[in-house]
This record gives structure tokens, C-alpha cells and sequence, in this order.
């Protein structure tokens, strides 16, 4: 597991949702589910989209809607945002960030579940329940070779 804490810049459309811009298209199967991990695990979440204005505005609500607050949005920090506010208040920037999550990547975008992976790490698969009395019984009913090399009678 990752203990370092990242600072992750998410894009939206095509990345946390279907890209239907300007609209707002479906999420993408477990975005909210992994993002809200990263967020849970004390990750830096900036929400990084080429959108602004109202469609800007409209996607920080679907945000929120699902249970993602993002720390900062199209900025490194809140009070960059504020600070910046009259240069960059119609356009967007790259913020300051250890990662970039988006569908433009050099060969695609990797999917939920293996960004997940890759920050993460992977999740603990719990122990199937096996009665002790069934691998003993199949012990017995094996030779000593069956045994040595998984041989059945």
C-alpha cells in the first residue's frame, strides 16, 4: 500500500464521466467508488477540466451530488484560485500535481480499477472458507508421490 500522500489531478469528461461536453455525460464505472478511496486514504484531489464558466459550474455540482468535494478545482489550491483569479478566470491551467488522471493519456485511459491499483495498490481478496476436514480428506485419500507431486488417485 501507498502511504505517500499524492497530490492527483482528475480530469472530468471522458475520465470521472462519459464524454458528452457540453452536456454531462454518465459516470464511468467505479470513478466515484476511486476517487472517493483516494480521498478517504488523505490524497490532494484537484478537479482538472477544460471546462469553465457555467459547464464548469454544472460538473462541480454532479461533483458534489455524487459525494466528491474536491480540495481545489482547475488550480493547484483554493487560494491560488483566488489569488490567480483575475488572470486565469477564463481560462484553464496544468496545476501543480504528482499525478494526472485523464482519457488523453498516451495509450488511453487505464480504467478505474487499475488506477486504483496503481495509487492503492490492490485490494485484499478474503480467504475462501474451507472446512479443515475436506483438505484433510483429501490428503488421505492420496499416495505419498500423489502427494509429492498433486497426483489424485
Amino acid at each position: 500500500m501507498n502511504s505517500v500522500i499524492l497530490k492527483i489531478a482528475i480530469d472530468f469528461d471522458g475520465t470521472i464521466v462519459d464524454h458528452e461536453y457540453p452536456a454531462i455525460g454518465k459516470p464511468i464505472p467505479q470513478a466515484f467508488e476511486v476517487i472517493k478511496e483516494l480521498r478517504k486514504k488523505g490524497h490532494y484531489l484537484i478537479l482538472w477540466t477544460y471546462r469553465n464558466g457555467k459547464e464548469l459550474d454544472e460538473a462541480v455540482r454532479f461533483c458534489k451530488k455524487n459525494g466528491l468535494d474536491f480540495q481545489a478545482i482547475n488550480h493547484s489550491t483554493k487560494e491560488e484560485a483566488v489569488e490567480w483569479k483575475f488572470i486565469y478566470d477564463k481560462i484553464s491551467r496544468k496545476p501543480d500535481a504528482d499525478v494526472f488522471i485523464d482519457d488523453r493519456n498516451v495509450g488511453g485511459f487505464l480504467g478505474w480499477e487499475k488506477i486504483r491499483e496503481c495509487i492503492l495498490g490492490k485490494r485484499e481478496e478474503p480467504e475462501p472458507d474451507i472446512e479443515e476436514d475436506v483438505i484433510v480428506e483429501v490428503e488421505k485419500n492420496q499416495s505419498f508421490f500423489g502427494k509429492l507431486f498433486g497426483i489424485k488417485k
